[in-house]
């Protein structure tokens, strides 16, 4: 068991004139400071990659940059994966005793820092290098090769996964520092502009600016009573021409193997955290992990059963759909996203019980998951 005492979050969407390191650095100092500690008592640190600041020694770079001087730092790099790996790791470096507090930070200025090109031309290297880089397909054209067959084996269609969407945007519009907060109706989705069909714009996430972070701790260091209580990861493929099934990705093993570690079943979650890169990423993902019925996920999401204020709140901060995507960060913000729930700090779109959380994350083409289990302690 690990304690997640404290959590940072920017703004999402264009800020121009702040680097990797400055998007960083905000999000690492609201962390510390909402967990009620001091730069000298970070004694870890865990960060993610930046496309825009690509180097091979991020993690000493930023605590360099940031007055750090800790005894274990380590960057990784598991696509959208990468938030809630940093945080296992920083559970499982916690529990063995190695670090006290260990700060997990990432942050990018992925909007406002590269081209378009550049972004969508580095992230299409998750494709094979020789069976399907060479043919020119990115990142949506991946997920729309997987969206067109599930959607075809398990009976639902644009309309159906453009709910989600839909439930997105509405949290955001909730959330201060949402990148995308205007209304939204499913008959807009299903008439935006096309990307990969069945994929359209709106079914895709923004590419934003922006950081988060949080502090993991070996002890409660304030009134923030939150633990992480299981975490398990899978990895059944890397390139999606070798994925045998496209209804077991690894994620319903990953949440499986969490959920033992913490003595719970999907029925005992009161929250959802759940990675959502695309529309079709968040049905898939739902229905794998055993939350909704093959099929039906669409259906309970029209019905309201993961808005804010229903029986499954679901990414009430608006997800990666709505309140952005900035790299690492993207994902990390759904656990900060977690935290606020879990401590009653979420304002208006505060859910009515959260003692129970599922998180989990997707990196690549359904290629890496990760699991978490966070409890609200009293």
């Amino acid at each position: 068991m690990s304690w997640i005492t404290g959590v940072g979050l920017t703004g999402f969407g264009k800020s121009p004139g702040f680097d990797t390191l400055d998007l960083m650095s905000e999000a690492a100092s609201q962390a510390i400071a909402d967990a009620g500690l001091e730069r000298k008592d970070i004694d870890g640190l865990v960060c993610g990659y930046s496309t825009t600041l690509p180097h091979l020694m991020l993690a000493t770079v930023f605590a360099e940059h940031f007055g750090l001087k800790p005894a274990y730092a380590h960057a990784i790099q598991m696509g959208g994966a990468t938030g809630f790996g940093m945080a296992m790791l920083a559970h499982e470096l916690v529990q063995a005793g190695t670090v006290r507090n260990i700060l997990v930070v990432a942050g990018e200025n992925r909007l406002t820092g590269q081209s378009r090109d550049s972004t969508v031309q580095t992230l299409a290297q998750v494709g094979h290098p020789r069976y399907e880089v060479p043919l020119g397909p990115i990142i949506p054209a991946y997920y729309a090769l997987l969206a067109a067959r599930y959607m075809h084996e398990f009976g639902i269609d644009s309309a159906d996964i453009a709910e989600f969407a839909v439930l997105m945007r509405r949290h955001a519009a909730l959330r201060p520092g949402a990148h995308l907060t205007k209304a939204i109706t499913v008959e807009e989705v299903v008439a935006s502009r096309p990307i990969a069909l069945p994929l359209r714009v709106m079914d895709c996430c923004p590419v934003s600016d922006g950081g988060a972070a949080f502090v993991v701790s070996r002890s409660r260091t304030g009134s923030h009573g939150v633990r992480i209580i299981g975490a398990s990861q899978a990895h059944r493929h890397q390139h999606i021409s070798a994925l045998p099934d496209i209804a077991a990705t690894g994620a319903a093993e990953a949440m499986s193997r969490a959920l033992s570690q913490a003595g719970a079943m999907v029925s005992d979650a009161r929250y959802l955290a759940i990675y959502d890169s695309f529309t079709i990423t968040l049905c898939m993902l739902l229905e794998e992990l055993g939350v909704a019925p093959r099929g039906r996920a669409p259906e309970m999401a029209r019905e309201g059963r993961f808005s804010f204020d229903g029986p499954l709140p679901l990414n009430t901060h608006g997800g990666l759909l709505s309140y952005g995507h900035c790299g690492v960060g993207g994902a990390l913000a759904h656990l900060v996203e977690t935290h606020l729930q879990m401590t009653g700090r979420a304002g208006v779109r505060q859910a009515k019980e959260v003692s129970l959380a599922l998180l989990h994350g997707d990196g690549g083409v359904f290629s890496s998951h990760v699991s978490l289990i966070l409890e609200q302690a009293q």
